[in-house]
């Protein structure tokens, strides 16, 4: 286990310094690849939550093009409760994108449990935005042991978006990065993303932006978006054995707002709460709210285990 050294002298806010200087880096193995893949993760806090008859860690998955910095607001607020972790998904953030490898959810949920296994080992409250949700839904179906309570963030999972990977071919796929690498391209993005627009701070746009000079970024991107990324879980999501949180921005103006009931009610044991004068990334915009939903789900269902 090592720490991942990244250059904070760009950033601003104290919770963005605090995360990047907090990421270590773990060698995962995998059935994957012969080599353990360099996988970055940032773990804070320890087990405190009241009336819990397990300490159970949460466990934050980011979204697209991303990395756990966007967790930056919402973990400390955690973590002040109980054991947080964000681990950055195979192919995306600060874990090692390995040449050749296949990038597709199958490899990504495989690496995530090889990571779990190895770090953590216990169920989780597993918490995933945008994308990350996509994922998370993917790894509780599959692995239901692991994962206690599941928490869905304007998630990604049930409407399947348009299909461009297939037109990710030399050079139009690195034309296609090359654009979203521009810093233009990506402040319009998080403009997008926020309801109020002066959270698009510059900070936030470096912390968006840190990732992109890892090594195989381009490739790795070009790589999952050409495999088909994540498809539509709908006929899937009644199997879902976690009791599940659906968090939801009124204002969502990347996925829209129609899929937050549809989750609902597809998924047993779900409850579903609109967070008011936010966008797509309530974790970030009004993350205080968000942590207090999620403090007050995960005890919910304490009380609930203990009476059973």
């Amino acid at each position: 286990m090592t720490r991942f050294s990244l250059s904070t002298d760009r950033l601003t806010e104290p919770t963005s310094i605090a995360l990047v200087q907090a990421i270590q880096q773990q060698a995962i193995s995998t059935s994957l690849s012969p080599d353990p893949i360099a996988t970055a993760f940032v773990r804070q806090g320890s087990a405190q939550l009241q009336n819990q008859s397990q300490n159970l860690p949460i466990l934050f998955l980011h979204g697209f093009d991303s990395s756990m910095l966007e967790f930056r607001r919402l973990m400390p607020l955690l973590a002040d409760h109980t054991e947080t972790w964000a681990i950055d998904l195979l192919g995306f953030g600060f874990t090692e994108r390995v040449p050749q490898l296949l990038l597709d959810p199958a490899a990504i949920k495989t690496h995530l449990y090889a990571t779990w296994e190895h770090l953590i080992g216990q169920p989780v409250v597993l918490v995933g935005a945008s994308m990350g949700g996509a994922a998370a839904i993917d790894f509780a179906l599959t692995y239901p042991e692991a994962v206690s309570q599941l928490i869905l963030i304007d998630s990604a999972g049930f409407t399947v978006g348009p299909s461009v990977g297939k037109f990710l071919i030399p050079p139009l796929g690195y034309l296609a990065t090359a654009f979203l690498r521009n810093p233009k391209v990506r402040q319009s993005i998080s403009l997008k993303a926020y309801h109020d627009p002066s959270l698009a701070s510059l900070d936030a746009q470096y912390c968006a932006a840190l990732h992109l000079e890892q090594p195989g970024w381009q490739q790795a991107l070009i790589n999952f978006t050409r495999s088909g990324g994540y498809t539509s879980f709908r006929d899937k999501l009644a199997h879902l054995q976690s009791p599940t949180l659906i968090l939801w921005g009124q204002n969502d103006r990347i996925l829209g707002t129609a899929d937050a009931e549809k989750f609902q009610q597809a998924i047993p044991q779900s409850e579903l709460i609109w967070i008011e004068n936010c966008g797509h990334v309530p974790h970030l915009e009004k993350p205080q709210t968000t942590a207090d939903y999620i403090l007050s789900f995960i005890r919910q269902q304490s009380l609930v285990g203990d009476r059973v």
